[in-house]
C-alpha cells in the first residue's frame, strides 16, 4: 500500500483519465480573439457565468479596439457597457486601470509573466494563470475556480480551502502535463454532474473513487465559494 501522497497522486490521475474520456473536447468557454480580449473576459468572469460574459463581450469587443480605447474611456460609459455583469462598476475600473498600466509599462502589450500580470488592477493568480495558459501558451500552475475548488475537495484531493493553497496541493499530485486541462475538466464535470447543490452522484464516472459519494468524507458537499 502506497503512502498517502502516492495514493492521492493515483486518485488525481484516475480523475484526469476518466474525465478526459467523459469530456474529450473540454476547453475554455470564454470567447476572445487576442490576449487583451482574453484578459478582459477573465476579469469580467469573476463571480459571473462565462455565458453572460460572452454575451456582453460580443458588443464590447466591437466598440473598444485595443488598450488605449479602454484606458481613455469615461468610467461611467464603460461601466454602463458592462451593466449586466456582476460588480460592473468595479470591473470597469479594473479594466481601465489595467489598460493604462499596459500602455504605460508594457508598450501596449499584455505581459507574459505571473509577477507582471498580478500587478495589474483586478488581476489575481487565477486570472493570470488563464492569460498565461491561453494567451501565451505558458503553464505555470493550475487555475482554481469555483468548480476546481469544489471538486478537488469533494474528491479528497485536498482539504485546503483557500484557492492559493488548493493550487499548491494540486500541483503536487496532478501530472504537470495535465495542469491546464485539469481545470477545464473540472468545470465541465462541475456544470454537468458535480453541481454545487444536489450533485448527480448516481450518474458520475467518479462515484467509486469519490469519498464524498461514499459518505466517508467530512467535506461539505456545498463547499466551494465563487472565486
Amino acid at each position: 500500500m502506497g503512502t498517502p501522497r502516492e495514493t492521492t497522486q493515483e486518485q488525481a490521475e484516475t480523475v484526469v483519465d476518466r474525465l478526459e474520456e467523459e469530456y474529450p473536447d473540454s476547453t475554455i468557454s470564454l470567447r476572445y480573439s487576442n490576449r487583451l480580449e482574453l484578459l478582459i473576459a477573465v476579469i469580467l468572469s469573476a463571480q459571473c457565468t462565462d455565458e453572460r460574459v460572452n454575451q456582453e463581450t460580443a458588443a464590447l469587443f466591437e466598440k473598444y479596439d485595443g488598450a488605449e480605447d479602454y484606458a481613455n474611456a469615461p468610467q461611467d460609459e464603460l461601466a454602463e457597457d458592462l451593466n449586466s455583469i456582476t460588480y460592473y462598476n468595479s470591473k470597469a475600473e479594473y479594466i481601465r486601470n489595467s489598460c493604462q498600466t499596459i500602455l504605460e509599462d508594457h508598450d501596449g502589450k499584455v505581459p507574459d509573466t505571473m509577477d507582471e500580470l498580478t500587478e495589474l488592477s483586478g488581476v489575481g493568480r487565477k486570472t493570470a494563470n488563464v492569460v498565461l495558459q491561453h494567451g501565451h501558451d505558458i503553464v505555470e500552475g493550475i487555475v482554481v475556480d469555483t468548480h476546481v475548488q469544489r471538486l478537488s475537495r469533494r474528491l479528497g484531493l485536498t482539504e485546503e480551502e483557500r484557492p492559493e493553497r488548493i493550487e499548491e496541493a494540486l500541483m503536487e499530485i496532478v501530472p504537470e502535463e495535465h495542469w491546464q486541462q485539469f481545470t477545464h475538466l473540472c468545470i465541465d464535470h462541475g456544470r454537468a454532474v458535480c453541481t454545487a447543490r444536489n450533485p448527480d452522484c448516481d450518474d458520475c464516472v467518479l462515484a467509486d473513487v469519490c469519498p464524498s459519494e461514499r459518505g466517508d468524507s467530512e467535506i461539505d458537499l456545498a463547499s466551494g465559494e465563487p472565486w
